[in-house]
């Protein structure tokens, strides 16, 4: 930062001023003084030009208002920015509150204990409360409408100061013997707070200070240091919080009065007095330093006793009482920012964000790009890149070279293009605390050492560069040097960049050949890069503060701690004797000298030419000689093409989220505007003399613009040759070899842009073709369109339709797909068509496109792809078939799961994969336990034998678990009636192979040989029902025993004995001998329970309950009854049984199912309305 007075307001009758304060959101600035006196004033700039704006433009009082009320000498004034309020107080203990009305101050409420004086007010940070504290040690704490929150008597205790926590929650109490005391918000102790910076102190000591950065503007970083405590011997610590143990301890060397934070708590401005250490007289001074306790800049004030010290709300002015005067300095704060590619990268806090916000703004197309840094350093820029320097993160992956070193890197530096992109990054050990770049390299300096970085940017190399660079080892692309090693060019980083040196960097600047590092003694290093070699030593009496080479790296700027501007005249000191690198004196020093400079930007192609800011003003010197200042505050962003770009940072950081074309500002130096005012007013060929005489790429462009302006052909084509300007060359031959005067008119206009005459001049010449082709040049196609409408005859049908074409591609890059339709279908362009009727969701559209268009159509299989991603299957087929792709419309079957079509496909087309997808499918399905959904697949597929088998490992799997029988029975029924399907299926293929060549008969028989042939599992096809008339019967014995038709329970349950592979024989058995018990047929119950003994599969303890049971069930009754009816042996077996009652069926009269082909009674089937085994309907 750089800082110089700038203002003084005197106070009438040279009354002195006790205390100052500035209201931060109003701007009024209060000072109380002797003898009552109490002032509000108000500098408010005003000017009519838009570039003077900030602090180049002139400030007046807008407001001087003195405040009558007090009558001792007022010694507090503090301002409650949020409700407009001022509160004072005087020597007598008066405290008064002043309110804002139409424009004026006055009292609003007054208050007097008349005990004791009134030594400090602070209201807190949202403007509720205020705390007061006298002298005697009582403590008031008062609301904003003037009532009494809370009192308190600090007993034996004199007080001093009064600090607010930004939470309101803490109260800091200052006592006169600089104890610092914490209590909370309603008044009880906490803890007595450390003093650290005292240690070793002698003699009486007072606080002159406590300010609490209430963190309104954001934080410099996470967990920054925002409390300041300052005592009058000199001595400071800034804390991050009220106990914090290690703060951060400050020794300025002064006699303190007074302290004050700035608007976003990145400076502390220290106010008092220092002795000359050769003179007994003491000078005022402004020390300002960081919340981490560096030094910034020191400010000389005249005059005897400086009282206070206030900041401006946007921190760009300081306030400063001294005697019966107010001072102003103003402040040109270091910005973190750059500029790159006419974009403008600047970073700036916000309350609510830890991070950095840094915006990239293009300015050009004024756009911007956010991006969210943390502990962010400092910005560097160069060519179209950009370096963000920053605190490594804990939590930040580092790369695999990163993390092989043994210390864990503390900075990153970050490689962004001109939008923020990040491009590459490096994390590093040395502290980054000056950084400058070329187009090849990076160094970053800490007060040690340098490090330097050869970036690349991978879209500039080629492949081969790009595998030398993978091969490079990483000592070759980054390398370290301490300041006091005397590098010779060879790899000679130095391993111990982190000693102590007595002599620290404090400034380096660097161009593509030359790298600068000045020190603090004053000696300045010459490094020659890319091969770091020491150079050259030059000293110089002051410490730089800035350095900067010009574009031949011939003579160095170098601005001074104190602000001063020196020139260095590198080439010609460099003497050839001088090998040994010692420090060679600096020659006859230049008499070139600015003081009061912040900022200067070398001329990027002329090594004479630079502009510099001096206070709010900005010189631009050729050869050393000045041109007229302009009135400025802005920073230099570039300086090319006798063009200086200045961006006003000071008005872009007030709104930074809204950066503003207006905030940027082009100036033209005098040669330039010279030359204009020559080509203008005198002519072309005085103007041409001058430019030889100032010899400037840019002055010979103007003049060849000129010249072309007004036909002048020789003149122009000189100029472009002295320019070095092909395109402008070849311009103005081609105009030469034109004939026409006002054909020539109508080029010369369009190559200046003004595209709207030159059209009217080419339709005036009735060329209404190259009025066209000047449209289509421009890409302005509706104005072709327009053209080619408007004229008269038939217009080129082909340059119609491209007109379409290209406006239809102008609303589909809008993604105004309705308009571009319109367009499309005028000219006719079927593919980007599709793709709009696509985006619309128009698929009736894009459905009778598919019919419109020829068979084997490039688009189609595009339509196709269309359809099939939305699921429309049969349209997808349809597009596909027409373009004859059948293997993509199998596929789009198989992805949207049509696979019954897909079957259809594959055999109309006869393609073999479908067998080979439905398997690959299915046993897809089957891994992931989905057996029912293979089923289903296969069933759709028309693969019912496959679906069949599946469905009888469901149908087993259930009836081993001993599942509900009806359930069993169900999935039975489902297989069964699969394999019906596959007969069939087989059947209808054999019938459609014989084409009605034989009969009936003869092709079903062929149908069963075949599926006899292709039966892989004959005992699913031939016994497909076994299992469903198992568990069938199985459920009627039980539903007729539980009938009392006792007699057909026990038949059904007899001719249950033919199905023990499916129904476990414990079972069948058992119910035989219930329902033979129950019909009192206990010869075959006694059969029943022989053969339930006989069972292997019984566990001994089983085979005793049932032999239990046969004994109490036979020594009851005899089992040599007679029997209703033999066994069911012999005839009855080849008898079909009926369903219905389970009964052999001896009657030629039967009813027959017409699916699973089993036999009922006719009387008994009537009851039915389907078929109680397969559940079809009874016909």
């Amino acid at each position: 930062m750089f800082i110089y007075l700038s203002k003084k307001i005197a106070i009438p009758n040279n009354i002195h001023l006790k205390c100052v304060s500035w209201n931060k959101d109003q701007g009024f600035i209060a000072c109380g003084g002797d003898d009552g006196l109490l002032r509000v004033l108000k500098l408010e700039t005003q000017t009519d030009d838009a570039k003077l704006k900030g602090l180049a433009a002139p400030s007046n009082l807008s407001m001087n208002q003195t405040l009558e009320g007090h009558s001792g000498a007022v010694q507090v004034v503090t301002w409650n920015e949020q409700y407009e309020k001022l509160t004072t107080s005087d020597q007598n203990g008066l405290i008064i509150v002043w309110m804002l009305y139409k424009g004026a101050w006055y009292e609003e409420m007054i208050n007097n204990r008349n005990k004791s004086v009134v030594r400090s007010m602070s209201w807190n940070a949202d403007g509720q409360k205020i705390c007061i504290v006298y002298e005697d040690g009582a403590v008031i704490v008062g609301s904003v409408d003037g009532n009494r929150i809370w009192g308190k008597e600090l007993k034996g205790n004199q007080l001093a100061h009064v600090a607010w926590s930004p939470d309101s929650k803490i109260l800091l109490f200052g006592m006169a013997n600089g104890e610092v005391q914490i209590y909370d918000n309603q008044g009880n102790f906490i803890v007595k707070m450390t003093i650290s910076c005292l240690t070793n102190a002698t003699g009486a000591i007072s606080i002159a200070g406590i300010h609490w950065y209430a963190g309104t503007g954001g934080y410099v970083e996470p967990d920054c240091p925002c409390l300041a405590i300052c005592f009058d011997n000199g001595r400071c610590q800034v804390m991050r919080y009220e106990i914090d143990e290690n703060p951060v301890c400050i020794d300025t060397l002064m006699n303190v009065v007074s302290i004050q934070w700035n608007h976003c708590g990145s400076v502390l401005a220290v106010a008092g007095s220092l002795r000359a250490s050769n003179l007994d007289k003491e000078f005022n001074v402004v020390q300002f330093y960081t919340p981490f306790g560096e030094h910034l800049r020191t400010l000389k004030v005249p005059g005897k006793q400086m009282t206070g010290v206030g900041w401006e709300g946007g921190g760009l002015r300081i306030g400063l009482a001294v005697d019966s005067y107010i001072y102003f300095a103003n402040i040109r704060p270091d910005y973190k920012w750059g500029y790159c590619c006419s974009t403008v990268v600047y970073a700036y806090t916000k309350p609510e964000r830890q991070e950095y916000c840094v915006v990239f703004w293009d300015t050009k197309n004024n756009e911007k790009f956010v991006k969210y840094v943390k502990s962010l350093m400092s910005i560097t820029t160069s060519g179209d890149f950009c370096i963000l320097a920053s605190k490594a993160d804990d939590t930040h992956p580092q790369e695999e070279a990163e993390l092989e070193s043994e210390s864990h890197a503390r900075y990153v530096l970050i490689l962004c293009n001109s939008i923020g992109t990040p491009l590459d990054s490096k994390y590093i050990d040395i502290d980054p605390l000056f950084v400058t770049m070329t187009k090849t390299h990076v160094i970053a300096a800490s007060k040690e050492a340098f490090y330097l970085w050869q970036y690349r940017v991978a879209k500039k190399l080629t492949a081969l560069e790009i595998n030398q660079v993978t091969r490079t080892k990483k000592e070759g692309r980054e390398r370290v040097y301490h300041i006091d090693s005397n590098p010779s060019g060879a790899n000679d980083s130095s391993p111990d960049f982190a000693k102590a040196t007595r002599d620290p960097i404090c400034c380096i600047t660097a161009t593509d050949k030359t790298l600068i590092v000045g020190r603090g003694s004053g000696t300045i290093h010459k490094y020659s890069l890319p091969n770091v070699v020491l150079i050259h030593k030059y000293t110089l009496n002051h410490r730089a503060y800035y350095l900067s080479l010009n574009c031949n790296s011939s003579r160095l700027a170098i601005i001074d701690i104190a602000g001063v501007l020196t020139l260095l005249d590198l080439e010609v000191r460099a003497s050839a004797d001088d090998s040994t690198g010692n420090q060679a004196s600096a020659g006859d020093p230049s008499k070139f000298e600015r003081k009061d400079v912040w900022d200067m930007k070398w001329a990027n192609d002329n090594p004479d030419l630079f502009a510099m800011m001096e206070k709010t003003r900005m010189y631009v010197f050729r050869n050393l000689d000045p041109e007229e200042p302009i009135q400025t505050s802005g920073y230099i962003c570039n300086f090319e093409d006798l063009e200086i770009k200045s961006v006003l940072l000071d008005e872009i950081m007030k709104d930074p989220e809204r950066p503003n074309k207006d905030n940027l500002i082009n100036f033209e130096i005098r040669s330039l505007r010279d030359s204009r005012a020559l080509i203008e007013k005198v002519g072309i060929e005085d103007a041409s003399q001058f430019i030889e005489d100032n010899p400037h790429p840019r002055l010979w462009r103007l003049l060849a613009e000129a010249a072309l302006q007004k036909l002048d052909l020789k003149t122009a084509e000189q100029a472009f040759v002295r320019c070095k300007d092909y395109q402008g060359i070849e311009f103005v031959k081609r105009l030469g070899n034109l004939q026409s005067e006002p054909m020539k008119q109508a080029e010369v206009a369009a190559y200046f842009s003004r595209f709207e005459e030159a059209e009217r001049m080419y339709l005036d010449m009735d060329r209404r073709d190259l009025a066209i082709s000047l449209r289509i040049k421009l890409g302005d196609w509706f104005r072709v369109l327009q053209l080619l409408k408007t004229g008269s005859g038939d217009c080129d049908d082909a340059l119609l339709e491209q007109a379409y074409n290209a406006i239809g591609d102008y609303f589909a890059d809008r993604q105004k797909w309705c308009n571009a339709v319109q367009y499309y279908l005028q000219g006719r362009n079927q593919e980007r068509l599709a793709e709009c009727y696509y985006m619309l969701e128009d698929y009736h559209g894009l459905e009778k496109m598919t019919t419109m268009l020829p068979e084997n159509h490039k688009l189609l299989p595009d339509i196709g792809q269309m359809f099939a991603t939305v699921g429309m299957c049969e349209q997808a087929v349809k597009a596909y078939l027409k373009c004859n792709q059948p293997k993509a419309a199998v596929d789009t079957c198989v992805h949207l799961n049509q696979w019954n079509k897909a079957v259809e496909l594959a055999r109309t087309h006869n393609m073999k994969e479908i067998k080979s997808l439905l398997s690959k499918y299915a046993s897809h399905l089957l891994e992931k336990n989905k057996t029912l959904e293979a089923v289903e697949l296969y069933r759709k597929a028309h693969h019912f034998l496959d679906a069949a088998k599946l469905m009888f490992k469901i149908a087993d799997e259930e009836a081993e678990k001993r599942t509900r029988p009806l359930r069993v029975k169900k999935l039975y029924v489902l297989a069964a009636r699969l394999v019906e399907n596959y007969h069939e299926q087989v059947k209808t293929s054999q019938q459609s192979k014989a084409k009605g060549k034989k009969s009936e008969a003869t092709s079903a028989l062929a149908g069963l040989l075949e599926e006899d042939a292709t039966s892989s599992d004959n005992r699913i096809v031939d016994n497909a029902w076994r299992g469903a008339e198992a568990y069938h019967f199985f459920l009627l014995a039980q539903r007729q025993l539980y009938e009392g038709d006792m007699v057909n329970a026990m038949r059904t349950a007899l001719h249950l004995r033919e199905y023990e592979d499916i129904i476990p024989a414990v079972e069948i058995y058992s119910l035989l001998a219930i329902c033979s018990a129950a019909n009192k047929c206990f010869g075959t119950c006694s059969q029943a329970f022989i053969k339930l003994e006989s069972l292997e599969s019984l566990s001994p303890e089983q085979r005793q309950h049932y032999e239990d049971l046969a004994l109490e069930i036979f020594t009851t009754h005899n089992c040599h009854g007679t029997e209703p009816f033999k066994s069911s042996d012999g005839v009855d077996r080849e008898l079909p049984t009926c369903i219905v009652t389970g009964l052999p069926i001896q009657e030629y009269q039967l009813w027959m199912c017409s699916v699973c082909k089993h036999c009922a009674l006719q009387q008994e089937i009537r009851r039915y309305n389907c078929c109680p085994l397969c559940h079809s309907p009874v016909a």
